[in-house]
């Protein structure tokens, strides 16, 4: 055990190899962290093309050449000693312009491993090379090669076998250089990248523009699209492209951040990402995000490690701040936006929810029908089948206030009826109707991104057709969730929601743990229209509810309250977890029972109206629990489905 060995008498001096081998664990740990070193060298002398070649995962060998400034014999010979470097205009160690800086990337490389840099400058008529085995270093030899850089490394970390048997599978060891070439490719988009790992290219990206290379990183299908963000605080700008909601992972490895031009990996960033998606994706899951942050030098820190991917901000406070304001802001625009137009200006947004509106006052005018496509001739004019609507060119006038919560469950159209069941109630040898037209009413224009309906499927999905043809699927309780919960929340914040006392109270009977979580929150719950008072041991007095939750169920949606705030107390701390966290979480419950279910048959008019509203209201592409609200599958997409393509 270490602590049964002697203390040596006598301080004594490490030899430079010994020196050399230690800190190259720290520098480069894996075979990723040696081809970063090397691209960021390749970056930093001004490469436009750079070509990386793997085997063995790195481990055997790994070819990193560049087009670089080159080097001339007496800079190889300075390159491979320790804390050596061209890159440092002075010794405050604030404005660092470069990805490299400390000097040590070479040496560390040299001193695990087999290394040999060849280099020839512009306007030099011969390339140089040298060599540098296990820490030691052989003079510079003239030798063939082109303008540019190529340094070759093997057998890594033969010169340490203890750091060699912990590394992974060479499959494992090749997805982390990967990982690492596509997060320096994001920061120079304007040179070109190519990476082979074990004779498969994985790579080749031509030079081309930030919103390109972000495409061709991120993966994301081109009917998802990207928003495109943009903010300015304190002197820091964030700029960048993200993924809807709708996109997601089961890790963060789709997140790419820049910060004044470094790729890093920042718990602080990570952190805003995850709050400001945190309404709208799924629990565990992990947004998909391209970002570059600008920082004046002087307000970051990035000597903070060896690998230079961690930083330390000044004011982290002000980073969240811009980050999840800033992300947030993207995300505010309504369902169907983000897969027809994906720069958010260009979003249609909505001051507030449309709602039905109050007794006694005048009925919203109409929205204007939407024009079907033309008849062909000979062909039977199309019936909608919803129910006994005749048969008609145009849908049915759509108001925006159309209600959904105000009709009764036995108020039901009958739509979405089987065809024998239609027939029955059409009379005995009446004709059946025809199939419905799915692209007769489809709006024309932008301004419509969900389409129009034509169908509900089991009573719970809604068929709609876009304007270019693709077929819509809305999940009717998830999408008018997000419209409650988003109106719950404007109520909230505008000062109080508004209530409806019940006739009778209701007595609900919880745990006493629950009774007090309830009793502690109180004026909360007041504040969103849930007036309770306790009533004797382990039972809470329930006096008023939401007035736009109807008919709910007091004694049901006040356990679903009890067991969330329980679930919240009992969860693990949360560095971001705040009063808001919290608040949203409550108010998503009450949405879930405020809203229309799933086996609830709606008119076409509700339909239409349920798909304006999810249009206009903001984060409505997902549900509060941060599913999806609205599928879209287009003519490729239903092609590849039948195997047409």
């Amino acid at each position: 055990m270490p602590g049964n060995v002697p203390v040596q008498p006598h301080v004594r001096r490490l030899p430079e190899v010994i020196v050399n081998r230690i800190a190259a664990g720290e520098v480069i740990e894996r075979p990723a962290a040696a081809v970063k070193e090397l691209i960021e060298n390749a970056i930093d002398a001004g490469a436009r093309r750079l070509d990386i070649s793997l085997d063995g995962g790195g481990v055997e060998r790994m070819i990193v050449t560049d087009d670089g400034v080159g080097m001339s014999p007496d800079d190889l010979t300075l390159a491979v000693e320790r804390h050596c470097t061209s890159k440092l205009g002075d010794e405050t160690l604030v404005h660092i312009n470069t990805l490299g800086f400390r000097g040590e990337a070479l040496p560390s490389i040299g001193a695990a491993a087999r290394l040999s840099i060849t280099s020839r400058p512009r306007g030099e008529s011969g390339a140089w090379r040298i060599r540098v085995e296990g820490g030691k270093t052989y003079a510079p030899e003239p030798v063939a090669g082109a303008f540019g850089t190529s340094v070759v490394v093997e057998d890594l970390f033969f010169a340490t076998p203890a750091r060699r048997k912990f590394l992974k599978s060479a499959r494992v060891e090749g997805r982390h250089v990967e990982s690492v070439v596509r997060r320096l490719a994001l920061a120079v988009p304007q040179t070109a990248f190519r990476f082979v790992l074990d004779g498969r290219e994985v790579l080749d990206l031509p030079a081309q523009d930030m919103a390109a290379r972000a495409a061709a990183l991120l993966d994301a299908s081109e009917a998802d699209g990207f928003l495109s963000v943009d903010g300015v605080r304190d002197g820091m700008t964030l700029s960048g492209f993200i993924c809807p909601p709708s996109v997601h992972r089961s890790t963060a490895n789709g997140q790419f951040m820049l910060v004044n031009g470094r790729p890093v990996v920042d718990p602080v960033l990570k952190t805003a990402v995850r709050v400001a998606y945190r309404r709208v994706i799924e629990p565990g899951r992990h947004p998909v995000v391209a970002l570059m942050l600008s920082v004046p030098p002087e307000q970051v820190d990035v000597n903070v490690h060896p690998a230079k991917t961690e930083l330390r901000f000044a004011d982290e406070a002000a980073v969240r701040s811009l980050v999840i304001g800033t992300l947030q802001r993207a995300l505010e625009h309504g369902a169907g936006v983000a897969g027809v137009r994906p720069v958010l200006s260009s979003a249609p947004r909505a001051s507030r929810i449309w709602y039905p509106p109050e007794q006694g006052q005048g009925a919203p005018s109409p929205a204007p029908a939407y024009p079907s496509a033309p008849q062909a001739s000979g062909m039977a004019e199309p019936r909608l089948m919803f129910g006994d609507t005749p048969s008609a060119r145009t849908l049915p006038p759509v108001s925006p206030a159309m209600s959904f919560s105000s009709m009764s469950e036995q108020d039901v159209s009958a739509f979405g009826m089987g065809a024998q069941q239609a027939a029955g109630q059409a009379g005995a040898g009446a004709s059946m109707p025809a199939p419905p037209q799915m692209g007769m009413a489809a709006p024309s224009g932008p301004d419509h991104p969900l389409g129009a309906a034509v169908a509900q499927v089991l009573d719970t999905y809604i068929l709609a057709v876009a304007a270019d043809g693709a077929l819509v699927l809305v999940d009717q309780h998830a999408a008018h969730e997000r419209l409650t919960h988003e109106r719950l929340r404007e109520q909230y914040l505008g000062g109080r929601v508004q209530a409806q006392r019940l006739l009778v109270p209701d007595v609900v009977e919880l745990p006493r743990v629950q009774q007090d979580l309830l009793l502690a929150r109180q004026p909360m719950l007041e504040k969103l229209g849930v007036e309770i008072e306790e009533f004797g041991a382990g039972s809470i007095l329930v006096r008023a509810l939401p007035a736009m939750l109807g008919r709910s169920d007091a004694v049901s949606l006040l356990r679903d309250l009890a067991d969330e705030l329980e679930a919240d107390e009992n969860g693990a701390p949360d560095e971001m977890a705040s009063l808001d966290g919290k608040l949203d979480a409550v108010i998503a419950r009450m949405a879930c029972h405020g809203s229309i279910r799933a086996g609830r048959r709606l008119t076409p008019e509700e339909m239409n109206a349920l798909l304006r509203q999810m249009e206009a209201t903001p984060r409505a592409g997902t549900c509060s629990h941060g599913r999806p609200t609205w599928l879209r599958l287009s003519r490729n997409d239903l092609e590849k489905l039948f195997g047409r393509r």
